[in-house]
């Protein structure tokens, strides 16, 4: 006697079905997952006032690009870490060369390159002399003799007389500044991860 057995349906095509059901779903959640936290991250940046060009260094990738996985990833990331990374750690910062922080004041205008001038710079673009002062309250100043133009820079005086000459105040100097603390991104990036089980259940059953 010859007996034969026929399991129907197909189990190894059912497992089949089911894998590639989970490779979809972890993809998807993934996917999702990384966007959620893209958006939270640049929601935050632009919260703080830090504007939307920064925000928009945040950016995502999901692996694998072409294909569903199980072992499907997400990563985020941004393209100005040492910007957004001091400002979610709101560290202290000093001077490379020991001595001080010079902080431009609105009179000491805008660097040419972009970003805070030095006080090199504006001595090179201005032909004015900086002078320090020391004070027993409050930062010291690196101060120069001219005057204000309408935009509130101070430029070189024309008179010759020296009317309107005044001496104006172009650089704080400090120590250490402690930058405020003004990001959490580790909030939103557990928040993302705990949510993933629930996104990988989500889409297998859809």
């Amino acid at each position: 006697m010859k007996l034969k057995l026929t399991i129907q349906p197909d189990i190894a095509a059912l497992m089949q079905v089911e894998i590639n059901a989970g490779e979809k779903a972890v993809s998807a959640a993934m996917r999702e997952a990384g966007t959620s936290l893209k958006t939270a991250w640049r929601g935050q940046i632009t919260g703080a006032g830090l504007g939307m060009r920064l925000g928009n260094s945040i950016r995502l990738a999901t692996y694998p690009k072409a294909s569903a996985s199980l072992n499907a990833a997400a990563l985020v990331w941004s393209n100005a870490p040492v910007i957004v990374g001091a400002h979610d750690a709101g560290p202290l910062i000093r001077s490379k060369d020991g001595f001080w922080l010079a902080i431009p004041t609105a009179a000491a205008g805008k660097s040419t390159r972009g970003g805070r001038i030095t006080p090199g710079e504006w001595e090179r673009r201005t032909g004015l002399r900086l002078r320090f002062v020391y004070r027993r309250r409050g930062p010291n100043l690196l101060v120069a003799e001219g005057r204000l133009n309408a935009k509130g820079r101070a430029v070189a005086s024309r008179s010759k007389t020296g009317r309107g000459v005044a001496t104006v105040p172009i650089f704080l100097l400090v120590p250490q500044v402690k930058l405020q603390k003004r990001l959490d991104l580790a909030r939103d990036a557990e928040s993302a991860v705990d949510g993933v089980p629930g996104l990988i259940v989500v889409k297998w059953r859809g």
